[in-house]
């Protein structure tokens, strides 16, 4: 009769699917790395707790009683989730491992994500990195909102409610085309702008705002180019070809 106070061992459990999938003491025992009188102790003590006979024992092989073909599943599935709860475990104890939600603005994307991704696939090899390339303002929406771990953009940026950590520095750079009178010299003042349409990225790029900024910051008033671009590639490949310029 069965103990109604008995708790299964997650032991003698492991033991019962072992044996049952490899129909046999001694496999069971060595897939569980353990002697076969453990093993056969463990089973056992399990058949007495629930006052239930499982297996039926032969020289040749062990098969299933009614009563433990009817039990395996339930047994199986407890396994299982056992060793998905050591996995989750283990992977919460390393918050470096499983994987990272990733947002990137549009202008740095193509030319840091090499970088990024080759650096976590060779020190982080166990997390995997899902990329998002948005604009600014949604990038740190999603921030906010949980559904991005970590984001670069430029700053400076809306960024309250998030944890902001400069990474690096980059110069502005102003791009002319070639042979412009402006094209050989180090630095331009910010009043030069005045004489010349720019051609700047659409509308919510913070490269945008970034650069309009620099001009009203300089009492400039800039003429803008009909021409816009989605990408800063594309807005370099204009000015090339001579728009924006004159």
């Amino acid at each position: 009769m069965a103990d109604k106070s008995y708790q299964p061992t997650l032991a003698g459990l492991r033991a019962f699917v072992a044996v049952a999938n490899k129909q046999h003491f001694s496999s069971a025992a060595t897939t569980l790395g353990v002697s076969q009188s453990t093993l056969s102790q463990a089973l056992a003590a399990l058949e007495t707790g629930l006052g239930a006979h499982l297996v039926e024992r032969s020289t040749r092989r062990v098969l299933l009683t009614a009563e433990g073909m009817q039990l395996l599943p339930l047994a199986q599935a407890v396994v299982q989730a056992a060793e998905a709860f050591s996995i989750a475990a283990g992977g919460v104890s390393d918050p470096l491992h499983g994987s990272i939600r990733l947002g990137l603005i549009p202008t740095v994307a193509p030319y840091v994500l090499p970088t990024v991704l080759a650096g976590l696939t060779h020190r982080l090899p166990t997390l995997t990195a899902h990329v998002v390339e948005d604009q600014t303002q949604r990038l740190l929406a999603g921030l906010r909102d949980g559904a991005l771990d970590a984001a670069m953009v430029a700053l400076p940026a809306d960024s309250a409610g998030v944890t902001e950590i400069p990474i690096y520095e980059e110069d502005f750079v102003l791009a002319l085309p070639p042979g412009h009178p402006l094209a050989g010299k180090r630095r331009v003042p910010a009043a030069a702008l005045a004489q010349l349409p720019l051609l700047l990225l659409d509308e919510g790029h913070c490269l945008r705002d970034q650069a309009l900024d620099v001009c009203h910051k300089a009492g400039v008033r800039v003429e803008l180019a009909d021409t816009r671009a989605a990408s800063l590639a594309t807005a370099i490949q204009c000015v090339a070809g001579g728009l924006g310029s004159r």
